[in-house]
């Protein structure tokens, strides 16, 4: 019933879209289309030019901040995404570390498929390919600092690695040009109800940020202090006898339920009731040489200090809380015994310290020569996480556990980038780039989880990749109408000093070294036949390197410990797109069909691993072939029906078929995890003057697999994917040239729903700001 429902919905979504005919302005507020014929100059509000950049041949959805501030409540900067069409960013809460970026084609354990700058500096974390620790960087991004963001679709651009494949984030950033500050404070209020939980769950966050500019020097500075508690991000689960019985002590207060693949469990307590403090301090100090050159340092520090708690809802003949350990009897059914871990994995203490630093300099004069030059570093500074595996409730003063540490962790990257336009009919834009990524995760035994020493090492995963890449692409101009775009991409990798170590079950591997070096050729036509119809078409090839996470997962495998697949290959993406665009007086609607087809794809899944044995293992491999076939409707219209109503909406049909699976043949034909079928956004924004605007929006997408046979055919449960509608509105004043407020609810009809996690319920949110 449930998915029925949702259904009628995304398709009324989708009917208001394709009904909305995207709007664009020119600096004088005058409508023109955002065709790639041109390089386009936008302006922030201080007025400062946007870098120089190549023409494009790649499809691309640009916002504003103000646009965005209208329609978005952007307490953390990954907010901002919310509305674009067909990106999903899969924020489980205010603060939260581990928010991957989902696109057309590619779900949230595919993070290392997607890019995201700001400024040109690299915050996606490409030491894995997951939905944890390989999130994007968010929190060295200040809400305040952002002037525009774009979103490019496709592998069709030769200046970004194969990574592009499903998607590039583009987050420009503003300096002042006078003396300016904000102060901002925010909160939320969560009301939640699941199974046995029934409260309320908070945000508080303070921001301040200040800037000047003296002369040719310019400097700004942010600070951020975010204190959230979230929903429980856990259920503890068993599963359930396959026959009855009375025998055990009666313990009340359990849920019956399945799990995803319909085997019945027991819901026995929530956890993941995850407490983070946020510290967040940033610096940028720019010198312009003249008015084309300047010279920018950046540096920020992210500080987190995440506490997980858990709640049990069993309860005994008293009435008290208990923690089962067995003999208990829960619903008529006997249970011997149910595992330390089934709690006591909710709990830990997570500390972390992470330095960012960049240097961009650059030239950008609109004339025959400009070019950049960034380099960045990001270090893993303190990454300190404590479990116990002592069972509840005598965890919580204590006892044996484990420290996890990613001290060490990091990357550093460089690119040269030179754009040439030798006549009016060419602009030949080249590159240079490099990277280098080192995993350093080490665990350590500890006889007291919240405060002993380390004691002994019980595993280790270290190793490092790197790449050097050059490219080239030529926009031709070949007439009026026609834009050619050609481009070549050349990647040099490796992987070297790969270890895998573990005391118990015993495992001390040194990983075999690899490289690769691949070539990617890519093309776009883009044809203006009439002066409001554009089309384009095009194509591109790129290959996706695996990552150091992916080459040196271990599995345990009974008694031993063992490493898959060192010698993972790398992914071979060849995509295409054929778009067609109308703008209008008052707005733009553009028609995509796309494809990827991706060779070697790398997806975990179950296989045998141990030579001889039936037994199947999860583990990260490379899956012959993936096919994906969709369509993109983007709309958007302004003054529609009545004068400061605009619309935007956006609905995609994607086909993700595993095509081919040797290691696991009953994959094949089957959806690709992680990736839904329809995927809509409806927003409505009404300013009826210039100090108010009031949106309601709403987000769908249906139900995902998890698994890569689609055997998780239940959704509403932990670790089940749901279909989803959420509405959102929001109300925003600006009550003169220094304050602003605003309200709004996220989720306003309060769906219920999970993604493996289960997900905010309705959420009230209230910011005041003072601007000077």
């Amino acid at each position: 019933m449930k998915l029925q429902s949702y259904a009628h919905v995304g398709a009324w979504m989708m009917s208001a879209a394709l009904a909305a005919p995207v709007l664009a302005h020119d600096a004088e507020g005058n409508a023109e289309p955002l065709t790639a014929e041109k390089v386009i100059v936008r302006g922030d509000k201080d007025g400062k030019a946007k870098p120089a950049e190549e023409k494009r041949a790649t499809t691309t959805e640009t916002k504003t901040i103000e646009e965005i501030k209208d329609t978005t409540s952007v307490v953390n900067a990954e907010d901002a995404l919310r509305y674009f069409p067909n990106v999903f960013v899969r924020k489980r809460h205010v603060g939260d570390t581990q928010a991957p970026l989902t696109t057309r084609t590619s779900g949230v354990g595919a993070s290392a498929r997607s890019l995201v700058f700001v400024d040109g500096v690299l915050v996606s974390a490409l030491i894995g390919n997951n939905n944890s620790n390989a999130s994007p960087k968010w929190g060295m991004i200040t809400p305040e600092e952002i002037a525009r963001i774009d979103v490019l679709y496709g592998p069709f651009s030769a200046a970004f690695a194969g990574n592009s494949i499903g998607a590039v984030v583009e987050i420009e950033s503003r300096m002042p040009d006078a003396f300016e500050g904000s102060l901002t404070g925010v909160g939320t209020l969560q009301d939640f109800s699941q199974y046995g939980t029934d409260d309320t769950f908070g945000a508080r966050q303070f921001r301040a940020t200040i800037g000047d500019r003296f002369g040719d020097v310019s400097f700004w500075l942010s600070a951020s202090r975010t204190d959230s508690d979230s929903q429980p991000l856990a259920y503890a689960t068993a599963t359930r006898p396959a026959s009855p019985s009375a025998t055990g002590t009666v313990l009340a207060g359990a849920f019956d339920t399945v799990n995803r693949t319909g085997t019945p469990i027991v819901v026995l307590g929530a956890g993941g009731f995850e407490h983070q403090v946020q510290d967040n301090i940033k610096a940028k100090v720019a010198y312009d040489f003249d008015a084309a050159t300047s010279i920018a340092y950046t540096i920020g520090r992210f500080a987190n200090d995440t506490t997980s708690d858990v709640e049990t809802y069993l309860r005994n003949a008293s009435g008290q809380p208990v923690f089962a350990s067995g003999p208990f009897n829960i619903n008529g059914y006997a249970y011997t015994s149910i595992a330390a871990s089934t709690f006591s994995n909710n709990v830990y203490d997570f500390e972390e310290e992470h330095w960012m630093q960049s240097v961009v300099l650059q030239r950008n004069s609109g004339g025959a020569f400009d070019w950049r030059i960034v380099a960045s570093q990001y270090d893993y500074d303190d990454s300190t996480q404590r479990l116990p595996s002592t069972a509840m409730p005598g965890a919580l003063s204590g006892g044996a556990g484990s420290i996890t540490h990613f001290d060490g962790t990091g990357w550093w990257t460089l690119d040269a980038k030179g754009i040439w336009r030798p006549d009016a009919d060419h602009e030949i834009s080249f590159g240079l780039h490099g990277d280098a990524y080192e995993l350093a995760n080490r665990r350590y035994a500890t006889t007291n989880w919240i405060s002993g020493p380390e004691g002994a090492l019980a595993s280790a995963s270290l190793g490092r990749t790197s790449t050097q890449a050059l490219w080239a692409q030529d926009a031709w101009q070949i007439d009026p109408s026609l834009l050619l775009v050609t481009g070549l991409r050349y990647e040099m990798w490796e992987a070297t000093d790969g270890q895998n170590f573990s005391s118990s079950p015993a495992l001390n591997v040194a990983q075999p070294e690899l490289d690769a070096d691949r070539l990617s050729p890519k093309a776009s036509l883009q044809w203006t036949f009439a002066p409001e119809w554009s089309a384009q078409l095009s194509l591109g090839r790129a290959y996706r390197f695996p990552t150091v996470g992916e080459l040196y997962q271990a599995i345990t495998t009974g008694a031993t410990l063992t490493v898959p697949n060192p010698n993972l290959k790398p992914e071979r993406a060849l995509s295409s797109e054929l778009s067609l665009q109308r703008t209008f007086t008052n707005g733009r609607v553009r028609l995509s069909l796309f494809t990827e087809d991706i060779n070697d794809a790398l997806i975990s899944q179950s296989a045998p691993l141990v030579i001889g044995s039936p037994t199947l293992y999860n583990y990260v491999q490379n899956v012959d072939k993936v096919e994906s076939r969709g369509v993109e409707l983007v709309a958007a219209y302004d003054d529609a029906l009545i004068e400061g109503l605009s619309l935007t909406g956006s609905v995609t049909y994607v086909d993700p078929q595993i095509a081919k699976d040797t290691a696991f043949p009953a994959a094949v034909g089957k959806q690709v995890p992680q990736v839904p079928h329809w995927r809509s956004t409806l927003v409505a924004t009404y300013r009826p003057d210039t100090q108010w605007s009031f949106t309601l929006a709403g987000r769908y997408s249906d139900r995902v697999y998890a698994t890569i046979d689609n055997t998780d055919i239940v959704t509403h449960t932990y670790q089940g994917f749901d279909s989803y509608v959420v509405l959102d509105a929001r109300a925003t004043y600006d009550i003169d040239e220094h304050w602003t407020a605003s309200l709004g609810v996220e989720n306003l009809n309060n769906d219920d729903y999970i993604l493996f996690h289960p997900f905010p319920q309705r959420t009230g949110t209230a910011e005041l700001q003072f601007r000077f």
